[in-house]
This record gives C-alpha cells, sequence and structure tokens, in this order.
C-alpha cells in the first residue's frame, strides 16, 4: 500500500490540485491533515468525491511538522509500505517527482527518499544561504553530503520505507532532520530520487517575518540533529546563537495524545 500524507492549513483555493497531482500517481490512499485552518481548506477536501481520500481534521494548529507525524502514525496503523509526503501548498507539476518517489522505495529498496531542490544554489548570502549552509553542516556530519548534496526532508516531497516506519520513533518525523540522522545511526538507505528546483514546487509566497522563522526552525532543527547523532543533548545554539523559529509551536502534547 502506497499512502501520501498532505499536511494542510489555510490552503483553499490549493488543496484541490495538490490532490490531484497526488491521485495521477501510483498512491492507493491520501490522508489530509487539516489542522487550525480558518479557511475552507477542510470543506475542499470534503468535497472531493474520491474514496481513497481520508481528512482528519484538528481544530486547533498543531505546528510546524506534527502533521507529518500524525500522518506517519496514521499510515503506520494502516499497514504501509511507502509513505508519501507533499505539503499542503505544492501546486508544482510534481507528479513526476512523486512517481519517482514511489519508485525509489518500493523498486529500489531505499528507505528514505529525498528530492533536490537546489540543484543550483540561488544566492551566496541571505536566509536561503544561511539555512543550506547547516543543511549542509549536517549532511556533511552524517557522511551523506556527497550523495544527496544539500536535500533535506525539511524541503520538498520525500517518501519513507515501511522499515523506517516501524524502526523510528513517531515523533521523529516532526523535526525532519533527526529523521535523516536515524537512518545513518540505523544503517537505512538514503537517495535522492529526483531533482526540481524549488520555485517550480508551486509553493504559496510567504512574508519575511515567517521566511525568517521557517529559515531559524530548520537551521535548529540541523543543529539539533547533528547533536542528537552525536550523543550531546539535543540543543538548538550554536557559536552562542540560539535558533528556534517555530520549534516552541509544535504540538508535542497533541501527537502524544494520539499516539
Amino acid at each position: 500500500m502506497v499512502t501520501a500524507v498532505i499536511p494542510a492549513q489555510n490552503e483553499e483555493g490549493r488543496i484541490l490540485k495538490v490532490i490531484k497531482s497526488i491521485t495521477h500517481s501510483s498512491i492507493d490512499r491520501i490522508l489530509v491533515i487539516v489542522n487550525g485552518s480558518r479557511d475552507k481548506t477542510f470543506t475542499e477536501v470534503l468535497s472531493c468525491k474520491n474514496p481513497n481520500v481520508q481528512c482528519f481534521f484538528f481544530q486547533e494548529s498543531l505546528g510546524i511538522d506534527i502533521p507529518r507525524a500524525v500522518g506517519a502514525l496514521i499510515s503506520k496503523r494502516f499497514g504501509s509500505d511507502t509513505v508519501v509526503f507533499v505539503d499542503g501548498d505544492m501546486i508544482g507539476n510534481i507528479t513526476g517527482v512523486i512517481q519517482q518517489l514511489i519508485i525509489s522505495i518500493s523498486h529500489q529498496k531505499a528507505d528514505l527518499a529525498l528530492t533536490n531542490c537546489y540543484p543550483t544554489i540561488p544566492y551566496n548570502k541571505g536566509l536561503t544561504a544561511e539555512t543550506l549552509k547547516f543543511r549542509k553542516r549536517l549532511n556533511k556530519v552524517l557522511g551523506l553530503f556527497q550523495a544527496i548534496g544539500y536535500s533535506t526532508p525539511s524541503h520538498g516531497p520525500h517518501a519513507v520505507s515501511k522499515k523506517l516506519l516501524q524502526q523510528v520513533d513517531i515523533k521523529d518525523f516532526a523535526v525532519p532532520p533527526i529523521l535523516l540522522a536515524q537512518c545513518v545511526k540505523q544503517n537505512m538507505k538514503v537517495v535522492v530520487s529526483s531533482t526540481i528546483p524549488h520555485y517550480q514546487l508551486g509553493s504559496k509566497s510567504k512574508n519575511v517575518l515567517h521566511a525568517q522563522k521557517i529559515s531559524e526552525t530548520i537551521i535548529g532543527d540541523c543543529i539539533e540533529a547533528i547533536n542528537f547523532f552525536e550523543g550531546k543533548p539535543r540543543e538548538r545554539s550554536f557559536k552562542g546563537k540560539h535558533y528556534e523559529g517555530y520549534n516552541p509551536f509544535r504540538r508535542w502534547d497533541v501527537l502524544s495524545k494520539i499516539e
């Protein structure tokens, strides 16, 4: 069974396009995790007549990446063999990317299949450059940089195997770089399945404050993953600077209640 997980918050006008992209690939079941939405995202998902689409609604916002963990937990309970994760705002032409992810897991026996969203580095300064610097640092520590470059489960469609789903703590899905570190710790196979530049994903444009928060979140996650991999306390500080971003808003309490 191949399951797709789509976290969605305020994706009215986009969510059905994402679902349509996914249904054109070899997906058996689609789980939409609607959380904290104040628009018609939930109504639009319900309007979808595809019997393979299931919607899980949370009145409150679960925070960044917690919906992924919720979807992973539900997929695990369903006995899914492959789980693909796609953000609810990715309205670009990603059907081929999703199919390649599925092939990597089901036929090439990968445990974590990633998408390379930065085949070239667009800037040498600014938020993007700073974030990519820490993504590179983590991947080098893990011994993966030559194989996967700047790729990360924090960014772009990606997929996991049943083996990974069963062997790692479900909470690790809520801090994606930790998932990457777990794969290396447990000798699981990590690959890059396909390449699509970030701008072709069709992700929604956000304001500068949000971009700053996302950058700090991913950087903090990478620092935490390095510390985890090296057997140190899972701190989020580097050279005296602390990186929290949206981390404090992750609803671990909600995830614990449904585990």
